[in-house]
């Protein structure tokens, strides 16, 4: 039951304000910290390749919350774990499916990120010179790494990245379009201001927790 609620301009940007005045986006909402340092980066990338995966988004949580408990906060510590271990970690965080082949693809995506750029995905984007088409290359030459889950994490980096934006996923789409914010990235940004990469990420990631919360009747009532 996806009907437009919100159409006067003033009334969209003030919903737009509400929605990212947390100050804080999607991943930082739920404990991760988006910081331009090698290990905050790498967690958002792992973060979004768990979301990525079909199943209940608290599980993904968990499962990043759990690797990074665990110490695994960065490519290099992520790198060296072993299968088994990362294995048990992912399923007692309540990891369902294939575990093995998670565990593989996660291990493969650290040393990845450690033999490519030296455990730093800032080193991706100077090589990429800044250029977000060129960035969206690499980062999907990662293991484990396609569209969607580019899109997960470039959500995030965006506040820091800002030639990236704007970038919106496809649950904080979904929300726009039923709360009649729009119905793509231009027309959020176009709420959040211009320029404003960061203000963007909030908005964004605000609109992916009410879908996935299913959060529409208090903001609508």
């Amino acid at each position: 039951m996806a009907t437009t609620l919100i159409t006067p301009v003033e009334d969209r940007k003030r919903l737009a304000r509400r929605l990212a005045g947390s100050g804080r986006g999607f991943a930082e909402q739920y404990g991760f910290r988006v910081t331009n340092n090698p290990a905050s980066l790498f967690q958002v990338l792992y973060l979004a390749v768990l979301l990525a995966r079909r199943g209940d988004f608290r599980r993904a949580l968990d499962g990043a919350r759990a690797l990074r408990d665990e110490g695994w906060d960065s490519a290099a510590r992520l790198a060296r774990s072993l299968h088994q271990d990362r294995v048990r970690v992912l399923r007692d965080a309540g990891q369902r499916g294939d575990v093995d082949a998670l565990a593989d693809v996660l291990g493969d995506l650290a040393r990845t990120v450690v033999e490519r750029y030296r455990g730093d995905l800032r080193r991706l984007r100077a090589l990429a010179h800044h250029d977000p088409a060129r960035e969206r290359k690499l980062l999907a030459e990662l293991p484990g790494v396609d569209d969607q889950v580019v899109d997960l994490f470039l959500r995030e980096a965006q506040a820091l990245w800002r030639e990236v934006a704007p970038v919106a996923d496809r649950r904080a789409l979904a929300a726009a379009r039923r709360l009649g914010l729009g119905r793509s990235a231009d027309d959020l940004a176009g709420l959040a201001g211009s320029g404003e990469s960061e203000r963007l990420a909030w908005l964004v990631g605000a609109l992916a927790r009410v879908d996935l919360e299913h959060r529409y009747a208090e903001l609508t009532g």
